[in-house]
């Protein structure tokens, strides 16, 4: 998770990148085409990205949201890059990735870090040729319309930002999205009837929430993967207690602009 000031629009890009409700469904985990499977398996990932495979299941997810070859993927919020390595395998030559990170806060220290710094070091790697890094700012339309736009971890830490606007933010994903495009969300869960209240303490939220937020900008819910769920978590531990980190129950939602 990035845990940077800055506020999504406050900013122009940094680099060259760039209520309607379907019928709900719980998907089971779908094969994994062998894309992803190579994607995952690709030795240019670094270690410390493949100990976090077992918790964060990535050919899972990624074979539920549907990216394939020629898809162009939105990365956002993508700290470290964890996924944005693997969606430039999947993704491959004739695709693109953008890794969309928040601009660093107008009243940063000049010392503060960068908030793009990992993915600008992977755009540079030629084994990731297709990344293309920028900040995500909901003021700049993206270079292109997206297959995909993707978000783990995350949405609850857009709710704790300052001036923090969800009804804009996720108008802006959908208008980057082409006709039929994904918007996956991936998250902690809070337990029901949280709501946000508990974003900032346990950095959780409720998921009947962000569904909630994300059919309002005109998005039909396409479905829910089940493979992070845990039922045993009491929702109530805050993410990074040392009991549950990397065990939390995590809900997968993936809805889909109208074509």
């Amino acid at each position: 998770m990035n845990r940077n000031t800055g506020w999504l629009g406050a900013a122009a890009l940094t680099a060259t990148i760039s209520l309607v409700a379907g019928c709900a469904t719980t998907a089971s985990a779908p094969s994994v085409p062998a894309a992803v499977t190579a994607a995952v398996a690709n030795p240019a990932r670094p270690d410390a990205d493949r100990t976090r495979d077992a918790d964060r299941k990535p050919a899972e997810v990624i074979a539920f949201a549907g990216i394939k070859a020629g898809d162009k993927v939105g990365d956002m919020m993508p700290g470290g890059g964890y996924f944005t390595r693997i969606f430039s395998g999947v993704v491959g030559a004739k695709g693109a990735v953008y890794a969309l990170a928040p601009p660093r806060a107008a009243n940063a220290p000049a010392n503060a870090p960068d908030p793009a710094a990992a993915v600008k070091a992977i755009a540079a790697d030629p084994k990731f040729a297709n990344v293309k890094v920028g900040a995500l700012d909901t003021a700049q339309a993206v270079p292109e319309k997206l297959d995909v736009l993707w978000t783990s971890l995350n949405y609850h830490d857009l709710q704790n930002r300052p001036n923090a606007d969800l009804k804009a933010f996720n108008k802006w994903v959908f208008d980057s999205l082409k006709p039929g495009g994904i918007y996956i969300v991936i998250d902690h869960a809070a337990a029901a009837g949280a709501g946000k209240s508990v974003t900032s303490t346990l950095h959780r939220i409720e998921p009947a929430f962000v569904k909630s937020e994300v059919l309002a900008a005109g998005f039909t819910f396409a479905g829910e993967s089940n493979v992070l769920r845990n039922p045993a978590d009491d929702h109530v531990t805050p993410n990074r207690d040392s009991g549950i980190r990397g065990k939390t129950d995590q809900f997968v939602f993936k809805f889909r602009k109208p074509k």
